[in-house]
């Protein structure tokens, strides 16, 4: 998720807010010892190490000694110090946590503490001037989180916040906060019958789709299939396990060993495989094993709608937006270096179509550069590096696309464009993505005849218009709340018979309705036709039809649309006229 530069201008703020909440929690829980907390997006946190549980019952206690601190307006002090002088100070405190960071510290990395009130915590800052300047702020809730992220070590307690300037500003979020928890897909998932989970049975971040969810899914996939192949993809299918050895080969080993699942290992054969945690290298081996190919088969789309499985960590699984098993609408596109430009912009073209159809408008494009991080996380092959950089900024320049700089934000193998959309609740999500990738069909062996005769390397754009299709599901939902356009909602059209003497009338209509693919439910309880209406409005059906003994000597059906109420009487033929002209809009 990208920071904007007003969530930049609120760093200082919340760091400052995030130390007033430590210094609150040590006056209030003696002997706790503090891990980190840092500002993130919209709030803040800390990681505390509690000598007893902590509920979110206590935050208003918190809270309220954090505003007993504030207005004391104590200076924050920054203090530099030694190494050595750091770690006596913080081992004499107790502070285990700290004493951990600072030996990790780089040698020759400034070490600096922040004072505040005769409280003091080791910090890089910056912070604003004295307590009294940390805004409007208000304690959020209570979560677990291990140390450093890794499972291996202790389950910390997180408080979240949230700080502002004004009051006003707090209270809008906090709205915005309680719209956001309306609009949660978990809830509404559920409510409207989409999906599951079983962690007791299945697995956690596994989720399971019942009908309607499948049928969302089914339409969601079908729909940027048939765009696909208006722009020329074709769509192949890989299989779900795949040999360790490929992932090894093309760098995948390497940079995501730590989410694969565990190998299996076919001891009479001497091989391991994985479950295929992502396409690529599937990909091209197929492009490989179909024969050597000429220029003039060139640019090659090659998509697969794949169901990819990382072990993600237990804390950070979040309903459909963070799973174990995804489906990722992926493509690679086979090209020579001179065709990326129209590549990039024919991919350009299909995402501004897909994301205006799903009512995505508001978006903008983040070139994900390469960082010089010490850990490797990068190929090194500073030419093809440079090439792919170049081509990129060029494909994005050529198609008139304004764009900033994030680096550090790369693929492992190579630049990318991500397009951040923004939604109703003014979040802002990466929703596509483009990579150019100049290395990996180098190491896999790609190959193709130049029309010079010469064997040369494809560049591969490597190509995602929703990113998985659970991630953007959970992202529709909470736009929509549910409500669904008429052309994406699972069930289209409710049948609300009066009384048991119209059932056969309402399963002729039915019937019809589907002949011309309408998605249709009927209703054939034996209850009150108020019930009927009212539950199908709960579950946000886009029209309602009541038939009774009227209807059917008139030979018309009464219809409802969602959000407007009675429409009156028409006949079936202009019930689905009505029905096409929506759907053709996009309503």
């Amino acid at each position: 998720m990208m920071k904007t530069s007003s969530q930049d201008s609120y760093h200082s703020l919340r760091h400052s807010a995030a130390h007033l909440m430590a210094q609150a929690v040590g006056d209030l829980y003696p002997g706790v010892q503090y891990a980190i907390g840092p500002p993130i997006e919209d709030g803040f946190y800390y990681d505390f190490d509690l000598p007893s549980p902590l509920k979110e019952d206590d935050l208003p206690r918190i809270e309220a000694r954090m505003r007993e601190l504030a207005a004391l307006g104590a200076p924050i002090v920054r203090r530099e110090m030694t190494r050595e002088a750091a770690l006596e100070e913080c081992s004499r405190a107790g502070q285990s946590y700290k004493v951990e960071l600072i030996r990790d510290l780089p040698e020759g990395e400034p070490i600096t503490f922040y004072d505040q009130g005769g409280w003091s915590d080791l910090c890089r800052g910056p912070h604003v001037a004295t307590t009294a300047d940390t805004g409007h702020f208000r304690l959020l809730s209570v979560a677990g989180a291990y140390w450093r992220g890794s499972e291996a070590n202790k389950m910390l307690t997180r408080i979240y916040g949230t700080a502002w300037n004004s009051e006003q500003e707090l209270e809008d979020y906090l709205k915005r906060l309680e719209e956001a928890k309306a609009r949660d897909h978990r809830k509404i998932g559920k409510d409207l019958g989409l999906f599951v989970f079983a962690a007791e049975q299945i697995g956690q971040g596994v989720p399971l789709f019942l009908p309607r969810g499948e049928m969302l899914r089914h339409i969601m996939e079908s729909y940027v299939r048939d765009t696909q192949t208006r722009y020329g993809y074709q769509h192949v299918w890989t299989a779900h396990v795949v040999r360790e050895d490929l992932y090894r080969r093309s760098g995948h080993y390497d940079n995501y060993a730590d989410v694969m699942y565990p190998p299996m290992v076919d001891e009479d054969a001497g091989v391991t495989y994985r479950l295929k945690p992502m396409n690529c290298p599937s990909h091209m081996t197929l492009y490989n094993e179909s024969g050597l190919k000429s220029y003039r088969d060139l640019p090659l789309r090659m998509a697969e709608f794949a169901t990819l499985y990382r072990y993600e960590k237990s804390g950070e699984l979040t309903g459909l937006t963070r799973v174990r098993s995804l489906t990722q609408d992926d493509c690679h596109i086979f090209c020579t270096e001179d065709q990326v430009e129209e590549e990039f912009g024919l991919a350009l073209q299909l995402i501004h179509e897909v994301l205006g159809r799903y009512g995505f408008t508001d978006y903008s494009v983040r070139l994900s550069l390469r960082g010089d991080e010490p850990d490797g996380k990068y190929v090194a092959d500073d030419e093809r590096w440079t090439r792919a950089t170049a081509a990129l900024r060029r494909a994005l320049d050529a198609n008139g696309v304004t764009y900033h700089e994030a680096t550090g934000e790369a693929a492992f193998y190579g630049p990318k464009a991500d397009f951040q959309t923004r939604d109703v609740l003014g979040r802002e999500w990466t929703a596509s993505t483009i990579q150019v990738d100049f290395i990996q069909p180098s190491r896999l062996g790609c190959r193709y005849i130049a029309a010079d005769g010469s064997e040369q390397t494809p560049v591969v754009l490597h190509r995602a218009v929703t990113g998985s299709t659970e991630r953007f599901l959970g992202l529709l939902i909470e736009q929509y709340a549910g409500a669904f356009p008429l052309w994406l909602a699972p069930v289209q059209v409710m049948l609300l018979p009066i009384a048991d003497a119209q059932v056969e009338y309402a399963s002729a209509v039915g019937a019809r309705l589907r002949q011309d693919g309408l998605r249709v439910e009927i209703d054939s309880r034996s209850e009150r036709v108020g019930l009927k209406i009212r539950e199908a409005e709960m579950q946000k059906i886009p029209y309602m039809v009541i038939m009774g003994r009227r209807d059917i000597e008139a030979g018309v059906v009464s219809v409802r649309r969602r959000g407007e109420g009675d429409l009156g009487a028409m006949s079936v033929e202009a019930l689905i006229a009505r029905l096409q002209s929506d759907i053709e809009s996009g309503a």
